[in-house]
């Protein structure tokens, strides 16, 4: 269908770029993105990918928006303390863009509702703050072939990269990275490392360009690479990674980790 007059207007600088033009929009209007955690690194993510114009956005988080949070979740508001942050969130994707349809999946992810949740979007962007949902997301996209966009805070530092093994363009998973998950008491937690807030924002905006890349076919995906982002030194460094042959989710016996 082709773009509206009110549409051309909306997305006139993504039209003139030769590289996504009215074929490009229209692919990003009709995708469908399952981002995860509507926190640091969901808050940016969702906002610049509505005002992208992705068609669909599913937000899932199970949560509560808390004073602390406004420091860095720039997705949500001072009168929306209290109140569930996938409400909150898509109150203000609204205001942002009207047209992008907002599902709001109120729940924490787990093996009981995310290969259900994940088959459902094209794509999904992880900004969880936890390496089980972490680990399952890795697990359950690979086996449904979809494109996982996975990023992560920790103080003035972040990481991102995109899995998808199932290419079989030699790029890896992220149990050929890290097979198991750390000891629950080895890697601080937001609320106890702390976080400068604007490395937040950062890395989700970061972690939304790839994902528009990724639905537009644009540029090099970074499958197979890790970005490093140090703000104290004002330096991103780019690691190269590999696909482990013995993994236990994308390498030879290609059975899904429990």
């Amino acid at each position: 269908m082709p773009l509206t007059e009110q549409q051309e207007f909306r997305y006139a600088r993504h039209l003139i770029l030769d590289e996504v033009g009215e074929e490009g929009q229209e692919k990003l209007l009709k995708s469908r993105v399952l981002v995860v955690g509507a926190g640091g690194l969901g808050s940016p993510l969702l906002m610049y990918l509505a005002a992208a114009g992705v068609g669909t956005l599913g937000v899932v988080d199970d949560d509560t928006v808390d004073l602390t949070n406004l420091q860095r979740q720039i997705v949500h508001s001072t009168e929306a303390v209290g109140t569930s942050k996938v409400d909150s969130a898509a109150g203000t994707l609204q205001q942002i863009n009207p047209e992008v349809r907002v599902e709001r999946h109120k729940l924490r992810l787990d093996a009981s509702n995310a290969e259900r949740l994940v088959a459902q979007y094209d794509l999904v962007a992880d900004g969880s703050d936890n390496f089980d949902t972490r680990y399952l997301l890795n697990d359950v996209c690979h086996r449904l072939h979809k494109p996982l966009v996975a990023a992560s805070l920790y103080r003035f530092e972040g990481q991102l990269t995109t899995f998808a093994a199932w290419r079989g363009n030699g790029g890896p998973c992220l149990r050929c990275v890290f097979r198991d998950k750390p000891p629950p008491d080895e890697v601080p937690r937001c609320e106890t490392a702390g976080i400068l807030g604007a490395v937040a924002g950062v890395l989700g905006t970061m972690q939304a360009t790839e994902v528009l890349k990724e639905i537009l076919g644009l540029g090099e995906s970074l499958s197979g690479r890790l970005m490093l982002y140090d703000s104290l030194s004002a330096e991103t460094r780019i690691i190269k990674l590999k696909r482990d042959p013995d993994c236990p989710t994308c390498g030879k016996g290609k059975a899904a980790a429990a």
